[in-house]
């Protein structure tokens, strides 16, 4: 599929899915990991306070998170419906103050941002995973690179081809007739049209060779969802067990680096440091 098709695709699917985009990192237990696990690591990462940029933030459950906690956020999506929700809700919940802009575009141009501007870049819930061609993805990430200071984190999450395996078995039986099944294992690109949009699964050691030779440091790649991948009933019963849940979760902070965690967990995270 060309491109463009892609792009179409990806832009109207996010068009009219706002309120479930907003809605989705708490409306289930498994999504509910996923931000938890996302807010542990920025809490672990990022600086005590400064200018964050939110880059693919979507309608901003990341940006309004950090906003409430005392940063400054600029929001840059790919979707204005998304920004315009966030907007609208920045006025609703007085923190015009703090969502200092949203501007709309795509991460492999960040052209109308100054290079070394921001206290940190993310990058969070699979953005990148929706730049569909190699090239842009290499552009992305240096871009994302560029506009942070020297010294600032970069912290970047994506969705994980490797543990759609698990989802085949469990939720996508009839999709491994699909047409798509076997590029998809080559080339970590799916197509859409089952429910989801287009998208690319990164294998860990893509995300990783993403970032080398470039001016960061790796601090680490992290599983956000774990060994709970695709477990999201037994996830909501576990949760019903306050003591139970508890223990889980400081194994689950423990083995998020993990090669094993991160080899199946739907998304993950690689934090880097500018140099």
């Amino acid at each position: 599929m060309p491109e463009k098709e892609f792009r179409r695709k990806i832009k109207a699917y996010y068009t009219e899915n706002v309120a479930k985009e907003w809605r989705r990192l708490k409306s289930a237990a498994l999504p509910k990991l996923e931000f938890d696990t996302t807010m542990h690591l920025l809490k672990r990462y990022l600086p005590k306070r400064g200018l964050i940029l939110d880059a693919g933030g979507g309608p901003g459950r990341y940006a309004f998170t950090l906003a409430k906690s005392g940063y400054e956020i600029t929001l840059f999506d790919f979707t204005k419906a998304n920004l315009d929700f966030a907007v609208r809700k920045a006025k609703r919940e007085h923190l015009q103050n703090k969502l200092k802009l949203t501007a709309e575009g795509s991460l492999n141009d960040l052209s109308i941002f100054k290079s070394n501007s921001f206290d940190a870049v993310i990058c969070l819930g699979g953005p990148l995973s929706h730049v569909m061609s190699r090239a842009k993805r290499e552009k992305a990430a240096e871009e994302l690179i560029r506009v942070a200071k020297h010294g600032a984190p970069i912290l970047v999450s994506v969705m994980n081809s490797m543990s759609s395996m698990i989802g085949f078995v469990r939720r996508f039986q009839n999709e491994l007739e699909a047409s798509y099944f076997n590029d998809y294992l080559e080339t970590g690109d799916y197509p859409g049209g089952y429910g989801f949009t287009a998208f690319h699964g990164f294998k860990p050691e893509e995300l990783e060779h993403l970032f080398e030779d470039k001016d960061v440091n790796i601090m680490g790649i992290f599983a956000l969802e774990g060994f709970a991948s695709y477990s999201d009933a037994e996830l909501g019963k576990l949760r019903r067990n306050p003591r139970r849940f508890n223990i889980w979760m400081k194994a689950h902070y423990k083995t998020i680096n993990h090669p094993s965690s991160i080899g199946i967990s739907q998304h993950m995270m690689i934090v880097c440091r500018k140099r």
